[in-house]
């Protein structure tokens, strides 16, 4: 059963297991985050997240369509005696998560920009007790048959653009000299040797 639910406050939307938390799961667009195992999938799949982005994709969804400003990514991420650039590593972690997400800062579909404010993300979330049911494998065997086909179409392209290069014939032209001339060699010691 999935529901749409309201922002919750920070207190109670943390990625501890003995939290209690009003569901386990957090879905939005293909992405399903497990908040105890701080685990992000992608249809099904373990989507690789380091602990300041994970932190960054919280606090945004903490409140979603709200601006979350800078200053309180900055101070969720970075205690107050960490001398870091902070508007840079605010930059670099937000850009970290649209790309971990596939998102655009152009064209947002996950994490919107607020100029000279912060962030806000914009997708719709819904929290589920139940772990998403996994995809069907017929796409998996599609996309490998397709990334097969794209193998064999580069390998074959590859090959033309050997043939069709000059290299290649001027490699080609000395190889069949090289065998000629040794061929006339061996053709010459042997008569010479009779």
């Amino acid at each position: 059963m999935s529901t749409q639910l309201a922002p919750m406050p920070s207190s109670q939307f943390t990625a501890s297991a003995e939290s209690a938390l009003p569901a386990r799961y957090v879905r939005f667009g293909s992405f399903h985050l497990d908040l105890r195992k701080e685990e992000l999938l992608k249809d099904g799949t373990r989507v690789k997240l380091q602990g300041k982005v994970y932190q960054a994709l919280l606090a945004l969804l903490e409140k979603p369509g709200e601006v979350v400003t800078r200053e309180a990514l900055r101070m969720r991420l970075w205690p107050s005696d960490t001398h870091v650039n902070y508007d840079a590593n605010v930059n670099t972690t937000v850009n970290k998560l649209r790309q971990v997400l596939g998102d655009s800062p152009d064209q947002p579909v996950f994490v919107d920009t607020i100029p000279r404010k912060g962030y806000s993300f914009v997708a719709k979330i819904e929290y589920l007790d139940q772990p998403a049911p996994q995809q069907n494998q017929e796409p998996e065997e599609k996309s490998s048959a397709a990334e097969e086909m794209v193998f064999r179409e580069s390998k074959s392209s590859l090959l033309r653009a050997a043939l069709s290069s000059r290299w290649f014939t001027a490699g080609v032209i000395s190889l069949v000299l090289a065998g000629m001339l040794f061929g006339a060699a061996l053709m010459l010691y042997s008569h010479r040797a009779i």
